[in-house]
């Protein structure tokens, strides 16, 4: 299971929503289940941000 919060500690360098999404959809190549446990920090991110996250990780 892939949780946001993983990829968001593994990953320190992202900075922007759209990073995050990418990193995501790469994820979701390797990972059959998706969980979000966490609100992105990132200063774009969008109010759908768990309907684009989650439509990313499909």
């Amino acid at each position: 299971m892939l949780n946001l919060s993983e990829v968001m500690i593994q990953n320190p360098q992202i900075e922007t929503f759209d990073e995050l999404a990418k990193i995501v959809k790469e994820r979701s190549k390797t990972e059959i289940f998706f969980r979000i446990d966490v609100k992105p920090p990132y200063m774009d991110t969008p109010e759908n941000w768990e309907d684009r996250l989650e439509a990313m990780f499909t």
